[in-house]
């Protein structure tokens, strides 16, 4: 049963800007097992020098940067960790994020898929702007994206960039000259980018993000480390119309409410995008 977490005017403000910040959306439990699982990864990651493990799919599940060394790993991406991880299925199904969620686009909420993104101190990782929801056409665009902090996220450390109000706007084009880059093209990223604002807070912290919100981020240049552990949901009447990019066994679980077997369907016009064969988008967004 969802609890209420967002006041009526952050509900306005969520559907005028695009995301709303839940504090304190995780346990202290929940973070420290939830780090923990992810530094045993890190640690594991030291014996590889290419993306390694499986996805349901038969992509890696393991992605590393590609300055990655056991001196100096850098893995920049866990695909589908609720899979592999009794802590991250635990805190996918029940956080108080998700309530927020079910309070937006609820009462029936279904899990649509989850990753790691990594930033360690120095590496270059950066993320082109884009838009989720060209990621994965649904039947209607109630999709939110949940990032998690798993590490106190600063101006320095490569914060979540959101430009406001972009998901009431166009679905903006991330196939280019026959390429999908998974990224908009530079003239948009250039109007767009100099109305971007950060999302900062302490380690627990949640973002909730509309799949259609303009987003990127830059490198870390710092010294300290911005993991995200990033869930997304949709409604549960919101159909795929396209195979999950980050396929899970979890995928269509009913994380709040019931099942209703009804599907709802928006206009909208989008290309179809590109199915991934590497193990993360990244390299897609080097094609870029």
């Amino acid at each position: 049963m969802s609890t209420a977490v967002l006041s009526d005017l952050e509900i306005e403000a969520y559907w005028q800007n695009g995301y709303a910040v839940v504090p304190e959306a995780l346990t202290p439990q929940q973070l420290n097992a939830l780090r923990a699982d992810f530094d045993s990864w890190v640690d594991e990651s030291r014996q590889h020098d290419v993306a390694y493990g499986d996805t349901p799919d038969g992509r890696a599940r393991f992605d590393l940067e590609k300055d990655h060394s056991a001196d100096r790993p850098a893995l920049r991406r866990v695909a589908s960790p609720v899979d592999v991880s009794d802590a991250y299925l635990g805190a996918m199904r029940d956080n108080r994020a998700l309530d927020a969620v079910a309070q937006l686009i609820g009462p029936n909420v279904e899990f649509n898929n989850s990753k790691i993104n990594a930033k360690h101190p120095g590496t270059a990782t950066a993320v082109k702007y884009h838009q989720d929801f060209m990621f994965q056409p649904h039947t209607n665009e109630d999709l939110i994206a949940v990032l998690y902090f798993l590490d106190d996220v600063t101006s320095e450390n490569g914060p979540l960039m959101v430009v406001p109000g972009t998901h009431r706007g166009p679905l903006f084009d991330h196939w280019h000259d026959g390429v999908y880059t998974g990224a908009v093209a530079p003239d948009v990223e250039a109007e767009h980018a100099p109305l971007a604002v950060p999302v900062h807070g302490p380690a627990g912290t949640a973002c909730l993000m509309h799949t259609r919100l303009l987003h990127g981020s830059a490198p870390n240049l710092s010294d300290q480390p911005r993991t995200l552990f990033i869930s997304e949901y949709r409604a549960e009447d919101s159909k795929a119309l396209q195979v999950n990019h980050l396929p899970s066994a979890h995928d269509g679980e009913v994380v709040r409410g019931e099942r209703t077997n009804r599907v709802r369907c928006s206009t909208y016009e989008m290309e179809y995008p590109e199915v991934p064969t590497g193990a993360s988008f990244f390299e897609q967004q080097a094609k870029a």
